[in-house]
Order: C-alpha cells, then structure tokens, then sequence
C-alpha cells in the first residue's frame, strides 16, 4: 500500500507539473505544447531539470545558464498536487471491493481538484478568476449533482437544495458585488460558489463559504499585525486587495475531507 500512496504522490507531482504550464501559459497567447524554458534567457529545459520537485532543488532555485530565480511556485504546486492526490486516493479506500469505483472516484475528484489548484494559483498571482475554470469546475459539479441524486418524484426538501445549491450560493455574492459596484468582492468568487454549492451540496457548500470567510479575516488580521509591527515594508492598509479565491478553495479542500456543519444546518433536516 504504501508503495501505491508513493505512485499517487509521483504522479501527482507530474500533473502538478503540466498545471504549473497551464497557469504559467493561460492567457498569453502561448499554447500549452512545447518544450519549457528559462523565462529569462529562453534556455531549454534539459530532461534533468523537468523533474518534479527535485530539479528546483537540484537547482537551488535558479536557471543553470543565465543564473536567474525559478519561481518557488513549482515546487510547491508540484508538491501540494501531489499531496492532494494521495488523500484523494486515501479517501477511496473505502471503495476497494470495487476497483472501477475507485479508479472513477478518484479520476473525477482529481480533475476538479486540478481545475482547483489552477484558481487558487492564477488568483493569487493575477487577482482574477479566468471564467474557463471556473465555469468548468461549475458544469462538473453540477453534473455530479445530477448523476450522484437523480431527479425524482422522492426528492426532499434538501434534494432540491443541493439541486439549486450553486445558484444559492451566487446570490449573495453577485449582491455584494453588485451593490458595491466590485469594490467588496469581484465576481468571479461567485461564479466559483456555483461550483462550491452544486460539488458539496447545500450543507457543505454553506460550511465551506463560512470556513473562508473565517480564514479570510484571520489572513486580514495578521496582515494588519505584520504591518503594524514593521515587519514588512509594504504599505498594508483596509483597502490592501487581497484575492478571496484562494480562501474559498481552502474552504473546500477542508469541507471535502472533513464534511464539517460548521454552523448546525444538519440539525433542520
């Protein structure tokens, strides 16, 4: 078994890889195909330094050739993909009477998570939510909604929510947004929620808004603390922009192993 775990992590690693290419790539006219190179001499990349992980390290952070920093974003999406890919893998255990269940569980979560990774990245460096990803990540999710609770004469009052659920949790942020005129939160953190809500459901889509937003003021507070303290010679101000998606994906990634009600909705139903 733990020689599986090691295979799902290395082939994590390589998928955490190409999301690097598809971040890096997105947007700026360049396709996804072709060899990579030093972003700052053009250098081609040599087999030994297209390792995951390991040829950053090997390295030491920079270009062989011309000297220049590699950003440490390489190593760490190759690693945290990997990592997500061994508890995807933990998490369908559960389902080894059944190989072809595992391998679908595991292939499906796998690819959402990857659409994921890519937001949370492309956010962070970018402050915007490339409508692709999100709306994909939207269109899976409310797939399996559909497929995992078929449409029924049977449906309870939560069928119907998690049917809706995507939709219910746009709405509050398309009214911050459009109150605010985009000066609260932008939009495209809404059309992430529709997946939010239609990939954990009603309970767990509220459960994950809720936890980013707890996060969010946390990450608020002690960067107003760092400032504070002089720790940084950046200006951090009320009005520091700070992405919210990356937020909401660290309220998924723990909604969707932990399933916590962090607010007691379960109890209604």
């Amino acid at each position: 078994m733990l020689t599986t775990f090691l295979f799902v992590f290395i082939l994590g690693t390589i998928i955490g890889s190409f999301l690097n290419v598809v971040i890096l790539r997105y947007n700026t006219g360049r396709g996804i195909g072709g060899r990579s190179g030093c972003l700052s001499c053009g250098k081609k990349l040599e087999a030994i330094e297209l390792i995951p992980i390991f040829s950053w390290i090997y390295q030491r952070g920079k270009c062989k050739k011309c000297g220049a920093k590699i950003s440490i974003q390489y190593p760490l999406v190759e690693f945290f993909t990997g990592l997500l890919f061994v508890f995807l893998f933990y998490r369908t255990l559960p389902f080894l009477f059944d190989p072809k269940l595992v391998l679908l569980s595991f292939v499906w979560n796998s690819l959402i998570f990857a659409i994921l990774i890519i937001i949370f990245v492309y956010d962070l460096r970018h402050k915007i939510i490339p409508d692709l990803f999100s709306y994909s990540f939207a269109i899976l999710a409310f797939l399996q909604t559909v497929v995992m609770n078929p449409i029924n004469s049977q449906y309870n009052t939560l069928n119907y929510l998690n049917l809706f659920s995507g939709i219910i949790m746009f709405l509050p942020f398309f009214l911050l947004w459009f109150v605010s005129g985009g000066k609260w939160i932008g939009l495209g953190d809404g059309k992430l929620a529709l997946g939010i809500g239609w990939y954990l459901g009603f309970i767990g889509g509220i459960s994950a808004i809720v936890m980013a937003f707890w996060i969010g003021a946390i990450f608020a507070l002690l960067l107003m603390l760092i400032d504070r303290l002089k720790l940084t010679s950046k200006n951090i101000t009320m009005k520091t922009e700070v992405p919210f998606g990356p937020f909401l994906i660290i309220g998924i990634i723990i909604e969707f192993f932990a399933r916590i009600d962090v607010i007691g909705i379960s109890l209604f139903f």
